[in-house]
C-alpha cells in the first residue's frame, strides 16, 4: 500500500464530503426564506440515503465486474469480500486499499444527487424527494457510473471517453435529470410573474466558497494518487474557475448592466463544472478557454427556462447540464499529448449523447411514477404558506422575538390605509 496515495484519497473524500452541505447552502441561499430549510434538507439527505444505498449494492453495480458493458455483476454486494487488506492499483500504478476509493467514489454519488435538488425547490414533497433519489441513484447513477469509470462501455470506447473526474456521470447526468423531473413537477405557483429573489447572498457566497474548497479534492482526488496529474487538474481546477467567474460577469454586464454577486457565484459554479471532465487533460490556456466559455455561454443558458417554459428554480440545467457539455466536449479538441482530435470529439459526443438520453427516459419514468402513485408535488397550499413548516414543522428563520419586541413600536406608527383595512376585515 502506498501511504501517501492513500492519505490523499481520504483527504479529497472529506473535501467532497464538505460539497455537499456546501451545495445546500449555495442553494439554501438562492431560495425564498420560507424554504430555505427544505432546500438544505433535500441536499443534506442525500448523505444518509445514498451512503447507504452505496454500501448495500452501489459500489458493486459501478464497480465489480461487467455486465454486457452496462452494469457490474453484484459480485461485491453489501461490500462482499472487501476487507482493509483489498487493494487495488491508481492510476500511477501504485496501490491502494479499495475501502479509500469506495469512500471517495461514495461521496461522487452522493453528491450528484444532491446536485438535482436546486431544480424542484419550493415545491416538492419531502418524502416522495427522498424515495426519488433513492431510485434514482439505483437504476441511473449507479449504471452510468460504471460506463464511465468502472470499465462500462463509454471506457471500452476507441478512443475511450475523456471523463476525469465527472462532466458526464455527475454533471450531465444530474442536469438531465433534474430537467426531467422539472418538466413532470411543474412550475412553482406564481413562476413569472412573482419575485423569487434570493434570500440570504451571504449564503450564497459561503456556499459558494466551500464548493470551491471542495472541489480540488473532487478533480485532482479523482488522480487516486499524487503526481503530475494530481498538480495539473488541481491548477487547471482554479484557473477555469476564475475565469469562467469573468466571463459570466462580462456577459452579464453587456447583457444587464450589471456585475453582481449571484453572477459571480454561479459563473465560479459553471467553470467547477466545465472543468471536471476535462482538466486532467488540457494544459492551463486550455483551461482558462474552457473556463471563459463556460461562464459566458452558462449565463446566457440560465435565460432559456423563461423562454421554453420550464422552471428549473435555481438553474441546475443551465449550469451543470450545459457547463457539462461544455468540458466533455470542449477536451474532445484540446486534450493534450497527442489525444484531441475529431476521433476524441465523436467519442466524447457520443458520452454525453447516450448519458442524456439514458437519464433523460429513466428519470422522467421515475418522477411520472412517483407523482401518479405517492404524489411528488407538494400541495399548493403548503407551497404558498411556506414549504419548510408544511413538509419539517420548522422555519429557517425564528422572527417571534423580533415580532413581539417590535409590538411597542407598532404602536406608535400610524397604520397605512391599507394596514387599517386588512385589521377591520
Amino acid at each position: 500500500m502506498n501511504g501517501a496515495d492513500t492519505g490523499f484519497v481520504l483527504i479529497s473524500a472529506a473535501l467532497v464530503m464538505l460539497m455537499t452541505p456546501g451545495l445546500a447552502l449555495f442553494y439554501g441561499g438562492m431560495v425564498r426564506t420560507k424554504s430555505v430549510l427544505n432546500m438544505l434538507m433535500m441536499s443534506f439527505i442525500s448523505l444518509g440515503i445514498v451512503t447507504v444505498l452505496w454500501v448495500l449494492y452501489g459500489h458493486s453495480i459501478a464497480f465489480s465486474g461487467d455486465l454486457g458493458g452496462f452494469m457490474g455483476n453484484f459480485d461485491m454486494i453489501g461490500m462482499k469480500g472487501v476487507n482493509p487488506d483489498s487493494l487495488m492499483e491508481n492510476f500511477a500504478g501504485e496501490k491502494i486499499p479499495v475501502l479509500a476509493f469506495s469512500l471517495f467514489q461514495m461521496l461522487f454519488a452522493v453528491i450528484t444527487a444532491a446536485l438535482m435538488s436546486g431544480a424542484l425547490a419550493d415545491r416538492v414533497k419531502f418524502s416522495s424527494w427522498m424515495v426519488f433519489i433513492a431510485l434514482w441513484v439505483t437504476v441511473v447513477y449507479f449504471p452510468v457510473a460504471h460506463w464511465v469509470w468502472g470499465g462500462g462501455w463509454l471506457a471500452k470506447l476507441d478512443p475511450a471517453v475523456i471523463d476525469f473526474a465527472g462532466g458526464t456521470a455527475v454533471h450531465i447526468n444530474a442536469g438531465v435529470g433534474a430537467l426531467a423531473a422539472v418538466l413532470v413537477v411543474g412550475k412553482r405557483v406564481g413562476f413569472k410573474k412573482d419575485p423569487m429573489r434570493p434570500h440570504n447572498m451571504p449564503l450564497v457566497l459561503l456556499g459558494t466558497a466551500l464548493l470551491w474548497f471542495g472541489w480540488f479534492g473532487f478533480n485532482a482526488g479523482s488522480e487516486l494518487g499524487v503526481d503530475g496529474t494530481t498538480a495539473t487538474m488541481a491548477l487547471n481546477t482554479q484557473v477555469a474557475t476564475g475565469a469562467a467567474m469573468l466571463g459570466w460577469l462580462i456577459y452579464e454586464r453587456i447583457r444587464h448592466g450589471a456585475f453582481t454577486t449571484l453572477g459571480a457565484c454561479s459563473g465560479a459554479v459553471a467553470g467547477l463544472v466545465a472543468i471536471t471532465p476535462s482538466g486532467g487533460n488540457v494544459n492551463v490556456f486550455g483551461a482558462m478557454l474552457i473556463g471563459v466559455v463556460a461562464g459566458a455561454v452558462c449565463s446566457w443558458a440560465v435565460s432559456l427556462k423563461f423562454k421554453l417554459g420550464f422552471d428549473d428554480s435555481l438553474d441546475v440545467v443551465g449550469v451543470h447540464l450545459v457547463g457539462g457539455i461544455l468540458g466533455t466536449l470542449m477536451v474532445g479538441f484540446l486534450a493534450i499529448n497527442g489525444t484531441g482530435g475529431l476521433d476524441q470529439f465523436i467519442s466524447q459526443l457520443t458520452g454525453a449523447g447516450a448519458v442524456i438520453g439514458y437519464t433523460f427516459v429513466v428519470t422522467l419514468i421515475l418522477a411520472f411514477a412517483i407523482q401518479k402513485t405517492i404524489g411528488f408535488r407538494a400541495t399548493e397550499d403548503d407551497e404558498v404558506g411556506g414549504i419548510d413548516q408544511a413538509q419539517h414543522a420548522e422555519t429557517g428563520y425564528d422572527f417571534s422575538g423580533v415580532a413581539s419586541s417590535g409590538s411597542s413600536v407598532s404602536a406608535t406608527v400610524p397604520a397605512t390605509p391599507a394596514q387599517s383595512k386588512k385589521v377591520d376585515a
